[in-house]
């Protein structure tokens, strides 16, 4: 077996240039959410002590799926883009944190477009500003996945709509019902 090379990751990321609402255009399977999720989103904001609030949406069936987190930089004193997220499950109950890696391998210079990894390559999200990404990019941020050793047959785009909906309009899946079928990869 070829020992993988070690994962590029960006250098001074503008954590506040950051922060807001990204679409997920694509993404590996995750058993943490629903195979028929659809405009699937993440949105960030800055708490005042340093560390970034995270709340992960997603609709399946027409109800609203969510879970909050919060991330931190992995080493504070280093320039690169690692950080740490943490969710506590089941999101209806959080008792349990979970912590993963979430390193930025790629943002274009207006922050409109990034590639998110993780070391293990088991996780993989192309995210956009906008719902909707041009086919080029998407290829070149496919590609630079395949530069950073990533099996992209794995690679599933997510359904987004023209308009996507808003938080406070959907009927939410209270009883947490995605996040149990998700467990047994429904």
């Amino acid at each position: 077996m070829t020992e993988k090379k070690e994962m590029q990751v960006v250098k001074g990321l503008d954590l506040e240039r950051y922060m807001g609402r990204w679409y997920e255009i694509a993404s590996f399977p995750s058993r943490f959410q629903p195979k028929n999720g659809v405009d699937t989103r993440a949105t960030y904001t800055l708490n005042p002590d340093g560390t970034v609030h995270v709340l992960n949406e997603t609709w399946s069936n027409g109800k609203r799926g969510f879970i909050e987190g919060s991330a931190y930089k992995a080493d504070p004193k280093s320039d690169e883009a690692k950080l740490k997220v943490k969710f506590y499950v089941p999101p209806f109950l959080p008792i349990i944190p979970v912590t993963g890696d979430y390193w930025v391998l790629y943002i274009d210079p207006d922050y409109q477009h990034a590639l998110i990894g993780q070391p293990s390559r088991s996780y993989l999200w192309i995210l956009s500003r906008t719902a909707h990404m041009e086919e080029e990019t998407y290829k070149q941020l496919v590609e630079k996945a395949v530069e950073e050793g990533y099996d992209i047959s794995k690679l599933h785009k997510t359904p987004q709509s023209d308009t996507p909906p808003e938080s406070n309009t959907a009927p939410e899946d209270s009883k947490g019902i995605w996040w149990f079928k998700s467990l047994f990869g429904k």
